[in-house]
């Protein structure tokens, strides 16, 4: 029976994907294969040796220690896209509160509990509505700082609205190219979205290559009294350089965000929300779901999807076979030293894969037969091998 370890509460619907008679799941396993969390910070927890795989139900990754994880041959999974609409929904609301004097608007009202004759409040309210007034989304322009999945829904969604879009992502992939709307106009570098966008909004992963990536030097390009949106991740901005452009007569307008910190509070420029993005019901389940989903199907299969460490690999087993699957250092001669094993001791392989990613390579070798335990401890021993799995049909 394979053993997964949950951390954080992890949905009902994600739970449920495991078959009662073949996974044991819950979070006060010792010795689990996988592990699925959300939140939890994994820094500072010791690493069983039996895990083979953790998955993040959600897209960042930065709770896991993923130099010392893939070190050990222990494959990352994230969940890209699941949170997707609910980030997405989160945004609109962003733009419109940083278009109009909602908020401003609605604490007026509110303050306004001392009266108690409606033709007074209406007349009042007729007098002062022209503070709260602002500018449509229409015909504005938004600029999308990275166009995954998130972004290019975003952006897809701003187009519905009327507004232009303009997008930059310096790594974007294949696949989020062919899902991006071919209304959004490329630009070749950050500086010179900044200096055309209305309204900026951020959906880039925090990682070394982004951190900081809105700071005081790239706020020089950014057209005056634009707004900033950030629902991605608090590293990538540097929060005296927001602070500063707000000040400035030529920086920014205004500082939409979903990670407050002490220095944004009291600003009426600042709308910050308590890290909601993806605090939907629907969002949670999907990660959930997915999150489970590619741990089984590594588990059982060896197959790999949406991993933050090791390279995308997924091969059909073949009927009858047994599958090895082994993980090495990235260099030279180690797949032919495997395969010199299973030639000495006529092992027919029937399919193979092998793919790299950064550092790290990753096989799958389906077998004709079982091999013994002697063989098995000789591929263990292979020069630069992190580690070897046996998947028996």
């Amino acid at each position: 029976m394979f053993k997964v370890k949950t951390y954080n509460q992890i949905s009902v619907k994600g739970l449920e994907r495991f078959p009662r008679a073949d996974y044991e799941v819950g979070s006060n396993i010792n010795h689990p294969d996988g592990i699925l969390l959300r939140s939890h910070k994994l820094h500072n927890e010791a690493l069983a040796e039996t895990v083979l795989c953790v998955a993040r139900a959600g897209a960042g990754v930065n709770n896991i220690p993923l130099e010392q994880y893939t070190q050990r041959g222990v494959v990352v999974f994230n969940t890209p896209g699941a949170n997707a609409n609910a980030v997405k929904e989160l945004v609109l609301a962003g733009l419109l509160l940083g278009s109009r004097g909602v908020l401003t608007g609605i604490e007026y009202v509110q303050s306004l509990n001392h009266l108690k004759d409606a033709a007074e409040m209406s007349k009042l309210l007729e007098a002062e509505k022209k503070r709260f007034a602002g500018n449509e989304l229409y015909g504005s322009t938004l600029g999308v700082v990275g166009l995954g999945a998130i972004g290019s829904m975003v952006a897809e969604m701003a187009l519905a609205l009327g507004m232009k879009v303009v997008g930059y992502d310096p790594a974007l992939s294949v696949d989020a190219a062919w899902r991006l709307p071919n209304r959004v106009e490329r630009m070749e570098n950050l500086h010179s979205l900044l200096s055309r966008a209305d309204y900026i909004t951020l959906h880039v992963p925090a990682l070394d290559a982004t951190k900081d990536m809105i700071n005081h030097d790239t706020l020089q390009s950014v057209k005056p009294g634009a707004r900033l949106l950030n629902f991605a991740r608090d590293a990538i901005v540097h929060t005296a350089a927001i602070v500063d452009s707000l000040e400035s007569e030529q920086g920014l307008g205004m500082y939409i965000c979903d990670f407050p910190e002490p220095r944004l509070m009291g600003r009426n420029d600042v709308v910050a929300m308590p890290h909601i993005g993806a605090s939907t019901a629907e969002a949670e389940e999907n990660c959930a779901v997915m999150a489970a989903d590619q741990l089984m199907e590594f588990i059982q299969h060896g197959n790999i999807k949406n991993s933050v460490n090791f390279p995308a690999v997924n091969m059909p087993r073949a009927e009858g076979c047994c599958r090895i699957t082994f993980t090495n250092d990235n260099v030279s001669g180690v797949l032919g030293n495997v395969l010199s094993i299973f030639t000495e001791n006529n092992v027919n392989v029937i399919d193979m894969m092998n793919k790299s990613r950064g550092n790290v390579a990753y096989n799958i070798l389906d077998v004709e037969s079982m091999p013994n335990d002697t063989i098995i401890d000789r591929l263990r021993r292979v020069e630069h091998v992190i580690s070897v799995r046996v998947l028996p049909e």
